[in-house]
């Protein structure tokens, strides 16, 4: 697979990589340089941080339980 540099420097990823990895509009992706290499690893703690975010409890909930 190939990715052209756009003039502004950004790329498009294959489509076929963005759903292998559930890569969406607003994903963040660390960039590494390793040697002459780029490398681009999915944010894994973004990912989490918003599945986290969908199940939080809600403390006032908790507190009326309690009562």
């Amino acid at each position: 697979m190939e990715a052209i540099v756009a003039e502004r420097g950004q790329i498009t990823l294959p489509k076929a990589v963005r759903d292998a990895l559930g890569l969406t509009k607003g994903s963040v992706l660390k960039v590494e340089l390793e040697g002459s290499r780029i490398v681009l690893r999915k944010n894994v703690d973004d990912a989490i941080s918003r599945v986290r975010g969908k199940f939080a409890r809600d403390p006032a909930a908790g507190e009326r339980a309690g009562e």
